[in-house]
């Protein structure tokens, strides 16, 4: 097992997370877990889906959930075979559905088979909660890298009482460092900048930030040193 994918005995731990970079692109998938029941969600699962579910076996996970922050290639590559194997309902904010089904144009421009597609069964909206085991995210709409994209928030107030630190799994939205991309399938600059401002920087500095590619980060360090926030 890669070390990156090592966990605390489940028992013991606060929440059960696993990242698995994945695809061409190096998409973070995420399965976010609950050490009491073992109930998941798994986040874009872009690509390499005998991984995932190597992962999710070797935790005895039960999968309630597949969401995808946005429906750019390589969030989604994986989505219809994981459902196949899962059968967890696959969870999408409705203003990326043009974008998904555009695959084909998608994969041409990166010169790659485009991925069979799955239906969507449940279209996410600003407000809504998803819960899996004794854990509870909050779906916040923040387009601006596309304009369904979406980024799920955890919180301490009251609920997933064994976090000790709030946790945002941010898509593409934002990065260490930087925020996503805007110049691809319905991206706009002035709407990124409003996600950020408006929803993103108003959550707590302790919270940890999971993004779609790279290192993990926080709230209060983005907020310090990204460029993009100034």
């Amino acid at each position: 097992m890669n070390p990156a994918h090592r966990m605390p005995d489940a028992s013991n731990a606060e929440m059960i997370y696993l990242k698995i970079p994945v695809g061409m692109l190096q998409c973070n998938c995420s399965i976010i877990g609950d050490p009491r029941t073992l109930e998941c969600i798994v986040v874009d699962p872009g690509d390499e889906v005998e991984r995932i579910l190597g992962l999710i076996g070797r935790y005895s996970l039960k999968v309630k959930a597949i969401v995808s922050t946005h429906a750019h290639i390589d969030h989604v590559g994986g989505l219809a075979k994981l459902y196949q194997y899962t059968g967890a309902p696959v969870m999408m904010h409705s203003d990326d559905l043009p974008l998904y089904r555009g695959m084909e144009v998608q994969a041409a421009f990166l010169g790659m088979r485009p991925p069979e597609l799955v239906e969507i069964h449940q279209l996410l909206k600003e407000g809504d909660k998803l819960q899996w085991g004794d854990f509870l995210a909050n779906v916040l709409h923040t387009p601006g890298h596309t304009p369904g994209s979406v980024s799920l928030y955890l919180p301490t107030d009251g609920t997933n009482a064994t976090l000790s630190k709030p946790q945002l799994f941010a898509g593409d939205t934002l990065f260490a460092g930087s925020i996503g991309r805007t110049d691809l399938w319905g991206g706009s600059f002035e709407d990124i900048l409003s996600s950020l401002k408006d929803k993103i920087m108003q959550l707590p500095d302790s919270t940890i930030v999971h993004p779609g590619h790279g290192p993990s980060s926080t709230i209060g360090q983005e907020r310090d040193s990204n460029p993009f926030l100034k």
